[in-house]
């Protein structure tokens, strides 16, 4: 491939090195020049230009970049189709990541054009989470180098994704007078939360004293326990394993068990007890596992949730990577994040896009109607804006000039959704797309026909999101009735950006295995004002017929 400088007209057929605006629009970086865009780009007084030209053999980047992701082996892993010699690879299913080391080592030491990078092994991963990317970094790549590339393959599965199975799981907490019920009560809680990405189902607890017989007794109830499907047996002692003849350990033995390993080389989480009974995997829990911060349980629940059974010697070789202190995702020593350089942040996307069809005379807009003289657009973003948010997103639609004038001087980025028609998918896809090039951790969702939602509200739901460490969806409530704003954590982008119709984020939260806190913010997190009598009942008018 020849790269360099060239008179413009000497162009036709070489690929644009950089983006170049001509007067109707910018020719991409990537573009391949045709004889209309020679004309207009000398129309445009450009007299010369930074272009590729293929030599034989070459490959453009998009083609190599679709060959090679053909040529990676995968399961349970989607691939998207090129762009900017980019191929992202998706996992299919909830499930446990595992890359081919070995493989990807080889596949990037062909040549430097090609690289290709995936998260850590042995990741708890989403549905739709991207898990790997294949990037050629120039514009063309030899075809001989990418042979070479899909040779040092050798068929390997490259890309793996170990869907997790449902389980019915069976907990047992033992009982000394100095452990709380309310302890028991949140470890209970936190289990159900831990299964809820494999929609295991928690079919049955026991409650036992704290004695190996005891707790025996209940390990072979467990195993009658009525099930359809694979069974785990979970064990939180109310006192710490401190010996392998210590009470779990010893109720294993004493039910017909055997104790594959007391401790792992994983902290937090080092004082986990590992058995098997009639082939039904059994876990003593650690201590820390009563909490929902990241632990060695999660590693080991997590793996049998994938229908896998460790052994001693699986578990002995998890030291690297098992330092975990204040690390609450994926197992690779990385940096807190109450420890790391960005706080977690959450964007705004405000909701005004919607036609306003239930004011009923097709001429009032809902969101231009007053209160305190405030068009109650201007008012729920003004609300928005005084909140800890970072930056915030109005997506408008209907009578869209109408809505930015009412905006005006505010530090509002705007989101003209030209298909809000085609329902609020679109106005969501139009404001997290928007949204999510800041980077934050979270985006807000907040509709902007609710006039009660105040900025400690708000603030409120971004405290909760923090404390989640932005792993989990928030949403405002009144007497346990979900409402709105919602907070949708980065995990969940991409399935919201793939909704389509009259549909908003409800099934992605329901379905996406993570955790939700729901923040009490009382009857704000239902006042909306989709007709006349509730936009009078909560304040508002209009000044006149127009508006």
């Amino acid at each position: 491939m020849k790269f360099g400088e060239v008179a413009t007209s000497q162009a036709i057929g070489c690929i644009l090195a950089h983006s170049t605006k001509v007067a109707a629009r910018a020719l991409p970086k990537g573009q391949v020049l045709g004889v209309g865009e020679i004309e207009e780009l000398l129309n445009a007084g450009i007299r010369s230009l930074t272009v590729a030209s293929l030599d034989d053999g070459d490959v453009p980047e998009n083609y190599a970049a679709d060959a090679l992701a053909a040529a990676i082996g995968s399961s349970q892993v989607r691939i998207s189709p090129a762009t900017t010699g980019r191929v992202n690879f998706y996992a299919e299913e909830n499930g446990i990541f595992w890359p081919d080391k070995e493989a990807v080592d080889l596949f990037n030491s062909v040549d430097p054009a090609i690289t290709l990078a995936t998260l850590a092994e042995g990741g708890s991963v989403k549905r739709g989470e991207m898990v790997a990317t294949i990037k050629i970094i120039p514009l063309a790549v030899s075809n001989r180098a990418i042979g070479t590339a899909v040779s040092s393959l050798f068929g390997r599965a490259v890309l793996t994704v170990d869907p997790y199975l449902r389980h019915d799981v069976v907990l047992i907490s033992t009982q000394l007078p100095t452990l709380k019920q309310s302890v028991i009560d949140k470890t209970t809680r936190n289990l159900v939360r831990r299964l809820e990405s494999s929609h295991s189902t928690l079919v049955s607890e026991f409650r036992s004293d704290h004695r190996a017989d005891a707790v025996a007794e209940q390990i072979r109830d467990a195993l009658r326990v009525s099930r359809s499907r694979p069974q785990v047996i979970v064990i939180f002692g109310a006192s710490a394993v401190t010996d392998e003849r210590d009470v779990i350990p010893e109720a294993i033995r004493l039910a017909g068990g055997r104790v594959l390993r007391v401790g792992m080389p994983v902290d937090p989480g080092n004082l986990l007890v590992i058995g098997d009974l009639a082939g039904v995997p059994v876990i003593g829990a650690p201590g820390c596992a009563r909490s929902s911060k990241e632990n060695g349980f999660d590693w080991i629940l997590r793996r049998l949730l994938t229908g896998e059974r460790p052994e001693a010697i699986d578990i002995t070789r998890m030291g690297v990577g098992g330092l975990l202190k204040e690390i609450p995702t994926r197992p690779s020593p990385r940096q807190g994040r109450d420890q790391r350089s960005k706080p977690i942040s959450v964007a705004a996307v405000l909701l005004a896009a919607g036609t306003s069809s239930r004011m009923g005379d097709g001429i009032k807009h809902k969101l231009l109607a007053r209160f305190d003289g405030i068009p109650l657009v201007r008012r729920t973003a003004s609300s928005v804006l005084n909140s800890r948010v970072t930056t915030v997103v109005a997506v408008t639609g209907h009578r869209n000039v109408e809505i930015e004038n009412a905006l005006e001087g505010l530090c509002v980025r705007l989101c003209h959704n030209s298909s809000y028609l085609s329902g609020i998918a679109s106005s969501l896809a139009c404001g997290i797309s928007e949204a999510a090039k800041d980077n934050a951790d979270g985006v807000l969702v907040a509709l902007a026909d609710m006039p009660n939602v105040s900025p400690s509200d708000i603030n409120a739901l971004i405290d909760a999101f923090i404390d989640a460490e932005g792993l989990s969806v928030v949403r405002a409530a009144t007497h346990g009735k979900r409402g709105n704003p919602v907070i949708i954590p980065r995990s969940l982008f991409a399935d919201v950006l793939a909704l389509q119709g009259d549909v908003g984020a409800k099934h992605v939260i329901q379905n996406s295995g993570l955790n939700i806190v729901d923040v009490q913010i009382g009857k704000a997190a239902h006042i909306d004002v989709d007709t006349p009598e509730a936009l009078m009942a909560a304040g508002g008018a209009f000044e006149d017929s127009t508006h």
